[in-house]
């Protein structure tokens, strides 16, 4: 496969370009020739050449060939693919029964009390729906219920959905999908971006102090300031910590409110604690929950301080016909309990360590290496040239790894941030592997 930059799509990372479907194995050829006739618009694959799986395990995947793929990047099966005690737990409900919140279900009722409970004290309420996109849809418009206002802030290429309302707030989905005119976005946490003799906790203070003056300027009152804890897409900033106290109070005392979006750094991603505001000392008057809460099955959640919610819901119809319903709760339920007999929050915090630290050794002194960053198994590499930004060197650095059966994708604003985002299920001896053959394409391109 030859490479060129002019095949990457502005704003979308490591996209496949239908353009050399020619060069590719004949079978596969036809498989993506017919997909392109009968799907909807805005389907892409990624990697410069496709590829096919037709089973997986921990964080392994295997193509139609046999071969085993180690998969760095997927974080929707959280506790592993086709993990066999959410898979009977599935199997089990599904031939058992489905029904949904308008029926007594005690499993449901279980299921939410244990999910709280990993939660500080104050987030006490829950509810589902099936996707992340949901789950941010209904907490800002209960966000804007209960504040009166319609201001949203988001970081500068945040992603939080594809819903209408979600996609307004979304920068990251470029300008073919434009921003509402009561959004404003701020820097992400990224410390090199504060004036100098400026810390970073003033330096986003200030800019959440600006974006709700501007919102106010144009006739705007803030409801939230919602962030992603990893700032995915951003281009991953999990550290430093201890910014976003103050952050939040300049919302609360604006009249909003804080949603922590933990869609991606839930679930222990970021290793130190359950979820990634914790790592903060904040407490989050909304959190929206998303991908890994049933290892691949729909379902996502909201959860709420009960002053925040409890009028929306008294007021307010809300219902969601899959949300709540039996099948995805049992897929949470068996996640939990995955999480509590394999002690996965602690082998996140130990293979995320090993995983960090053994890309820093191999990129250490690289003139391409800006730097490496992130929590647990959630990492960032910033591939750069003379301090800007080196997307072709990104791309081939993500598909030389492709080739070697390792899988990753980019991230940024300029998707020139090696994206490392393994299912939770990832071991020792997968960062081994993961190291070994980095460090076979460092050797080239880096």
């Amino acid at each position: 496969m030859t490479s060129t930059l002019s095949r990457a799509i502005a704003g979308y990372p490591n996209r496949f370009d239908p353009a050399v479907l020619g060069d590719l194995p004949a079978a596969l050829r036809e498989t993506i020739r017919r997909r392109g006739e009968v799907l909807g618009p805005g389907y892409t694959l990624i990697y410069r050449e496709p590829v096919e799986f037709v089973a997986g395990h921990g964080a392994h995947l295997i193509d139609r060939d046999g071969n085993d793929y180690l998969d760095a990047y997927n974080n929707v099966p959280c506790v592993g693919h086709a993990h066999p005690h959410v898979a009977e737990a599935v199997a089990r409900q599904v031939a058992t029964v489905n029904t949904n919140t308008r029926y007594v279900e005690e499993a449901l009722v279980a299921y939410a009390e244990r999910l709280l409970a990993t939660f500080p004290e104050g987030l006490s309420r829950l509810s589902l729906a099936c996707s992340g996109s949901e789950a941010n849809d209904l907490a800002v418009r209960v966000a804007k219920f209960h504040t009166g206002g319609t201001g949203i802030i988001v970081t500068r290429w945040a992603y939080h959905g594809i819903t209408s309302e979600v996609a307004s707030f979304s920068p990251t989905l470029g300008a073919g999908s434009p921003l509402g005119p009561d959004v404003r976005v701020i820097d992400p946490p990224d410390p090199r971006l504060a004036a100098p003799g400026v810390s970073l906790a003033e330096h986003m203070r200030a800019q959440v102090r600006g974006a709700i003056d501007d919102l106010e300027r144009h006739g705007f009152r803030v409801a939230a300031l919602i962030t992603d804890g990893a700032y995915s897409s951003d281009g991953i900033f999990t550290d430093p910590v201890g910014y976003l106290p103050g952050v939040v109070a300049e919302v609360r005392a604006a009249g909003g409110v804080y949603i922590a979006d933990e869609v991606q750094a839930g679930f222990a991603r970021l290793g130190e604690t359950m979820w990634g505001f914790d790592r903060h000392g904040v407490l989050p008057d909304i959190v929206t929950l998303g991908k890994p809460m049933g290892n691949g099955m729909p379902i996502s959640g909201v959860v709420f301080r009960p002053e925040v919610s409890d009028e929306f819901g008294r007021t307010v119809r809300y219902f969601n016909t899959f949300g709540g319903s039996s099948i995805p709760v049992a897929a949470g339920a068996a996640v939990l309990d995955v999480f509590e007999e394999e002690n996965v929050r602690q082998r996140v915090l130990e293979n995320g360590t090993a995983l960090r630290k053994g890309l820093e050794e191999i990129t250490k002194g690289s003139a391409h290496v800006a730097e490496v960053r992130g929590s647990g198994l959630y990492v960032g590499v910033e591939i750069a040239e003379d301090r800007e930004p080196d997307r072709a060197r990104a791309e081939d650095v993500i598909n030389d790894l492709r080739e070697r059966r390792v899988l990753i994708s980019g991230t940024g604003q300029a998707a020139n941030i090696l994206k490392i985002r393994p299912p939770l299920a990832f071991t020792a001896a997968d960062v081994t592997r993961f190291l070994e053959t980095f460090a076979e394409v460092a050797k080239v391109r880096l």
